[in-house]
């Protein structure tokens, strides 16, 4: 096998590791150091046999093997390799009389076959699709990792009870195909939550389709959901697919479902009872399927009421319906969030930063969010931006967070009523509870924004959790 000029692997990316089995050592040498040349790890087995433990014992991404072979033949080592290395790539090296057979071995899953005699070029150009054919599918899979850890349950930021409910609800419905309603305040996530849905189910492999249907023109509603066919209207200067068609096979969310258009309304619900569409200026129906994610701002049941939704499309869309507390009623997690999302912003505006003052994680934990996490999050991100220091500190804070008052006096919160007159050992376990919550539990930093030591927080708590008697119990004795 005559050597060809050296073709350099791409120095990004992983050695390729090749399995070459063939019991003609000079050929399987030759090939070897002409692959190794180019950056490939190859191991040699010199015999049918030797190349079946090889794939059952180690971990290669091509293997190439001659098709005859005396005790275990090619097929043998296809068939095993396919068991053993489901993502691995499998060449055949065949003599021309038994092309048609590598053809077979190619059916039954083999990735091409090399003719002999071989040539480098040939033999670096099959492998590198090969190479090439593995690295798209490992991408692929990293994308799918990324994916679930941006999308899946765990990517979602909470400490709370409540949001503990709204997940495992959302574990019981996301396996399943049935049509979801997602309700909750601007900006409390929904479609993190709708996106979570989709790639926890068994869509997750097609695509998740959004379209906002507040903020489509009235008139281009229909086109955007059904698409339409050129010559439909003015402007239609070409054929259009819609959002229908475009998540074939996947997941369709529609946001602010409740500004839908009620003409609209009435072909939405007879495309989700007869599963197809139609163009718009189209006659030919197209079929599809998609599953239906939905999401609102609105009351719908009052849209009901006052005509401008259709009760028939609204119990369509809500065979499970996903309630998303306001973040004012979850505040739990609203330092978690914070601490996340600050984290993320230096990363991304690259801004070196220790962490939240005490002060500041107050403030944030006492505001109501009337934006919720939307507004958490860009309040974050302005207060990074801002920040010289290293520390989000009252100087960071938005406008709209800041209260001189309350920033002057680092006293916490305003307790419920009911503890005014209280001993003050009630209070002070009050506060530290309420502190424990702020910070999601972590007793160094309660401790730190308590202004006491850690040892007397740890005494404290092992004090309440021992059953002692606390000052409420004598007063209520009494």
């Amino acid at each position: 096998m005559a050597e060809s000029s050296k073709e350099p692997a791409d120095p990004a990316a992983p050695p390729i590791r090749v399995l070459i089995v063939d019991n003609d050592t000079a050929l399987a040498q030759a090939m070897e150091e002409s692959l190794a040349r180019v950056g490939y790890h190859c191991t040699i087995a010199t015999s049918g046999p030797e190349g079946v433990r090889r794939v059952q014992q180690d971990n290669f991404e091509i293997v190439i093997t001659d098709l005859v072979m005396n005790d275990v033949d090619g097929m043998e080592v296809l068939a095993r390799a396919k068991e053993a290395l489901p993502e691995a790539e499998v060449i055949m090296v065949t003599g021309h009389a038994t092309v048609p057979k590598a053809v077979e071995a190619m059916q039954q899953g083999a990735f091409n076959f090399l003719e002999k005699p071989i040539t480098p070029t040939r033999l670096r150009a099959v492998a590198e699709k090969a190479a090439d054919a593995v690295r798209l599918r490992q991408t692929n899979q990293e994308l799918n990792q990324r994916l679930d850890e941006r999308f899946g349950f765990e990517g979602i930021i909470f400490s709370s009870e409540k949001m503990k409910q709204v997940i495992d609800r959302l574990k019981r419905i996301a396996p399943t195909d049935a049509s979801v309603l997602i309700t909750g305040e601007s900006g409390t996530g929904k479609e993190l939550v709708a996106q979570a849905i989709h790639q926890n189910s068994p869509r997750k492999s097609k695509r998740i389709v959004a379209l906002n249907c507040a903020a489509v023109a009235e008139n281009l509603v229909e086109s955007e959901l059904f698409g339409h066919v050129k010559g439909a209207y003015t402007d239609a200067l070409n054929d259009r697919m819609g959002a229908f068609e475009y998540a074939n096979g996947g997941t369709l969310f529609l946001d602010e479902v409740g500004d839908m258009p009620l003409a609209t309304q009435i072909k939405l619900l007879r495309v989700l009872e007869e599963h197809q569409i139609t163009r718009v200026g189209d006659n030919k129906p197209i079929r599809v399927n998609v599953r239906m994610v939905s999401a609102t701002n609105r009351a719908l049941e009052d849209a009901i009421k006052a005509g401008t939704f259709r009760a028939d499309l609204y119990y369509r869309l809500k065979v499970v319906t996903v309630e998303l507390p306001a973040l004012r009623q979850r505040r739990e997690d609203i330092v978690p969030l914070a601490d996340h999302f600050r984290r993320q912003f230096i990363r991304r505006h690259h801004k070196p930063n220790k962490g939240i003052s005490p002060v500041v994680s107050r403030r944030l934990f006492s505001y109501d969010w009337p934006g919720n996490v939307r507004q958490l999050r860009n309040a974050i991100e302005t207060m990074v931006v801002l920040d010289t220091d290293g520390i989000l500190d009252i100087d960071d804070l938005p406008p709209e967070l800041v209260d001189a008052e309350e920033l002057r006096t680092p006293a916490i919160a305003s307790g419920p009523s009911e503890l005014i007159g209280q001993p003050l050992d009630n209070i002070e376990r009050w506060a530290i509870e309420e502190t424990l919550k702020l910070t999601s539990g972590n007793r160094e930093e309660a401790a730190r924004i308590l202004g006491i030591g850690a040892r007397t927080l740890y005494r404290k708590l092992d004090k309440y959790q021992s059953g002692e008697a606390s000052a409420s119990d004598v007063a209520t004795d009494e």
